[in-house]
Order: structure tokens, then sequence, then C-alpha cells
């Protein structure tokens, strides 16, 4: 686990997640949404987007959380990671979470209602195409991450190689 693609509906917990693994694992940890979005939520242009992933990916190790919908190039990264996780929780759960962290503006709200149908399959289907070398974790719930988390550590603490190959 060098090269971590997390993904997800928004108020799923990926840049939480990251944040976490990032400390257990100490790879660095590439938050896109903070790298995509310029000042005044200005999206940046698809080609300079797939050029500075290609460059971001180019490194050894990384963990990079983050979906950003129709604004996306996520092959780049697909395509270069070892480890995906993708976290499949519900609409209500992503829905109360984004109620009780924050304000969001209207576009965050037609994403996230549309997800489930649009994005989700697309993605899972991108996914099985173009990360065909990557472990896969869909983890459906917080306990699901929780026990992601642990396993993580319980490998770390042990310093036992990670099984490759397998996928869940």
């Amino acid at each position: 686990m060098k090269r971590v693609v997390i993904m997800g509906p928004g108020a799923s917990g990926k840049s939480t997640l990251a944040l976490k693994l990032g400390e257990i694992t100490g790879l660095p940890v590439v938050e896109l949404d903070k790298v995509f979005w310029r000042p005044g939520l200005i999206e940046t242009p698809r080609d300079e987007w797939a050029e500075l992933q290609r460059k971001l990916v180019a490194k050894n190790e990384w963990i990079m959380d983050g979906d950003l919908g129709p604004f996306d190039v996520f092959e780049v990264r697909l395509r270069a990671a070892d480890t995906i996780i993708f976290l499949d929780f519900s609409l209500v759960r992503c829905a109360w979470r984004a109620i009780r962290r924050s304000r969001e503006r209207l576009d965050f709200w037609l994403w996230l209602f549309r997800y489930h149908r649009e994005s989700r399959p697309f993605l899972l289907e991108a996914i099985r195409n173009r990360a065909v070398e990557a472990m896969v974790h869909v983890l459906r719930d917080p306990e699901a991450v929780r026990r992601f988390v642990a396993d993580v550590v319980d490998i770390s603490r042990a310093g036992f190689p990670e099984d490759k190959g397998n996928r869940k």
C-alpha cells in the first residue's frame, strides 16, 4: 500500500480517512480538492488537471483523496494506484454528515443527490476496467472503515509485507 486512491460521495469521510492512513503509514496525503479548486471555487481546466495528476502520480508514494464528480479525470490516478478505497456510503448518511459539517453550495447537493444513481455505477465500472493491478476495498459504512484502519494499524505494527494481488 504505497499509492492509494480514496473515492466516494461527498461527506463520506475521504479526507478524514486519508489523513488517518497518512498518519499510520507515513505516506504523504494529497487532498485533491485543495489542488483542483482555485480561489473562488474555479475549477482547473481538464487538460491542465490531467497533466497535474500525471505529475502527482509519478511520485513513488502517496495517498490521494477526492472525487471531483463531472470535473474529474480520475483515470490517471486509477491506473497508477496499487490500492483503491471506495467509500460506498448511503445518500442518507452522506447528507447527514454534510449537514453536520458545514453549509454546502447548491452544486454540492445536486452532485450528492445524483451520485448514487449516476456517478457510483460509472466509477465502479472504471475501477474494474482501469485499476486491474490494484487491491480494491469497498467500504460500506463507518464500522467497515474502522475495521480497515485497524487492519492497517496491525499490519504497520507487525511490519508484515502486504498481500499483493487480492481484490476485495
